[in-house]
């Protein structure tokens, strides 16, 4: 039957067929995950295509022992303009609301509902810093770190352009705690939530790097969020308060609008 019949695979290479279904080289090579060695890559693409064809073969033994299929089809219709709907809801919301929140919208539900954006982690303000022990200069490095100045960064990052392996200015946005402690091999970032708070600038070294973290700022854990770290919550919130009044409001239009172009017709 194959033989005789002309399918269309949109320019996808057919691995295999089951039924009038195919499996194309492509789905299986998108399914594999990135990174994964030959062997391993072999091995998942095998499970896969045995999956895929026991989900097929299943799918086909039950389609024919099914009594209703009508009520599968109006169940599947259902679905279709359920999910098309929430997707045209989802982008309207995103043109009309997301897109015209105001920074003053913002700062204006952070002043009135301060006392419930507290800080679930300690956050912190500053820079961070790794240089091989090969490095020269290493004790101008410092002196430097430590300062917040412009005089002491400009040196720092010309600095870090021949000799850093990792430099992070992080004097405008925040971090956890967790964020810095994978980057330093520190056992009391992780041990000690208030270590920071007592301890501002920091030296650490291994077998091979320097690692030094200045903390310029620090929010303790239960401390207000600072307003540039709770921004991005706030305007989610700010979303769904708007999200069902927006929703409804474009509701109602259509059903005014089309009442008066006669569109709803009453039997």
């Amino acid at each position: 039957t194959a033989c005789s019949t002309v399918y269309e695979h949109k320019g996808k290479t057919p691995l295999l067929q089951v039924g009038s279904d195919f499996l194309y080289r492509e789905d299986v090579e998108a399914a594999l995950p990135p990174g994964a060695s030959g062997k391993d890559s072999v091995q998942l693409a095998e499970q896969y295509i045995r999956n895929w064809v026991e989900d097929a073969l299943l799918f086909d033994k039950a389609e024919g022992n099914i009594p209703d299929n009508s009520r599968i089809d109006q169940l599947v219709e259902s679905y279709r303009r359920a999910l098309i709907m929430h997707t045209y809801q989802e982008e309207l919301v995103r043109q009309e609301v997301a897109d015209n929140i105001t920074d003053g919208e913002i700062a204006a539900y952070y002043e009135q509902n301060a006392a419930s954006l507290k800080a679930e982690t300690p956050l912190v303000q500053g820079l961070y810093l790794k240089v091989p022990l090969t490095a020269p200069n290493v004790g101008q490095v410092r002196n430097w770190y430590k300062k917040n100045t412009q005089d002491a960064i400009d040196r720092l990052e010309k600095y870090t352009m021949a000799n850093a392996v990792s430099y992070e200015y992080f004097y405008d946005q925040w971090k956890t705690v967790a964020d810095l402690a994978v980057k330093l091999p520190l056992d009391a970032l992780e041990t000690d939530a208030d270590y920071l708070n007592r301890n501002r600038n920091i030296e650490v070294k291994d077998t091979a790097y320097y690692y030094f973290l200045h903390v310029e700022t620090y929010v303790k854990k239960g401390e207000q969020l600072p307003l540039e770290y709770a921004k991005n919550e706030i305007r989610e919130i700010l979303i769904n308060l708007k999200r069902v009044e927006f929703i409804n409001k474009v509701k109602k239009d259509l059903y005014r609008n089309a009442e008066e172009d006669k569109k709803i017709i009453y039997y």
